[in-house]
């Protein structure tokens, strides 16, 4: 069943056409990878499923409703979630703390609740914890949760974002280059960390990613970009061997 529909999205800068006629579909509990070199409109296209952006032409529905025109908080509440290509931590906030603000959309307490120490915002803070902590748990971030999150590794930051998205419990998680930065050891943690994770939160994953290696091993559906076109999609066999791709993005090397 198709979750996320693009059709025939396009956005212009003043003159820059950044991305330009772009349909493709997400399918619910795949992994779908969005490639493509520098440059290739991929953040961009990211920023407008995402609502920072609106496309100036096309549609963009998640279960078959337009997001189009909606804010990022809004979207947010409709089921998606990101990450971004620079880590967007609380830096002077908790490992912990960090996950139970990605939590607050979902969250019932109000002002009056917290202030009265109510019986079900207590209730609610103590369900929202053991969330948290499931989450660390999964990304084997739980020996740190008090740790202020500026002081974790780059691989453990890196996790902690994703942590802190999947609280939000979306439907649709979009993931900005997650192995950027990272080293062969934890980008290799972080490949089994994405395979398993559709089916462990009930997520469909869609993502950007340089890192070809890890493309190529966790995606079930890939679309490729250049100069802001579609000019590619498929499964990884088939994205290894286009021509196309080979000569825009991959080089022959690449893939092998």
């Amino acid at each position: 069943m198709t979750i996320l529909e693009v059709t025939n999205i396009t956005k212009q800068f003043g003159g820059l056409t950044a991305n330009k006629d772009i349909t493709m579909n997400v399918e619910e509990g795949k992994i779908t990878a969005v490639i493509g070199p520098n440059g290739a409109g991929k953040t961009t296209f990211f920023n407008m499923i995402t609502g920072v952006y609106q496309p100036t032409s096309g549609d963009i529905k998640l279960d078959g409703k337009s997001l189009v025109g909606l804010r990022p908080d809004e979207v947010a509440k409709k089921g998606i979630s990101r990450t971004f290509q620079n880590i967007r931590l609380f830096g002077e906030m908790s490992v912990i703390e960090n996950v139970l603000v990605g939590m607050h959309t979902h969250l019932k307490t109000n002002l009056i609740g917290i202030l009265l120490n109510l019986p079900f915002t207590k209730k609610e803070e103590a369900s929202a914890e053991k969330e948290a902590y499931r989450l660390l748990e999964y990304f084997e971030l739980d020996h740190l949760l008090n740790e202020k999150a500026n002081n974790l590794s780059y691989g453990a930051q890196r996790k902690l974002e994703i942590a802190r998205a999947l609280a939000t419990k979306p439907k649709l998680i979009l993931l900005d280059e997650p192995a950027a930065g990272m080293n062969p050891k934890e980008t290799k943690e972080l490949t089994e960390v994405i395979k398993r994770m559709g089916q462990e939160f009930n997520v469909t994953v869609l993502l950007i990613e340089h890192d070809m290696k890890l493309v190529m091993e966790i995606s079930e559906h890939i679309v490729v970009l250049d100069h802001g076109e579609k000019i590619a999609e498929g499964n990884p066999e088939q994205i290894r061997t286009n021509p196309k791709v080979i000569e825009a993005y991959l080089g022959s090397a690449a893939v092998h």
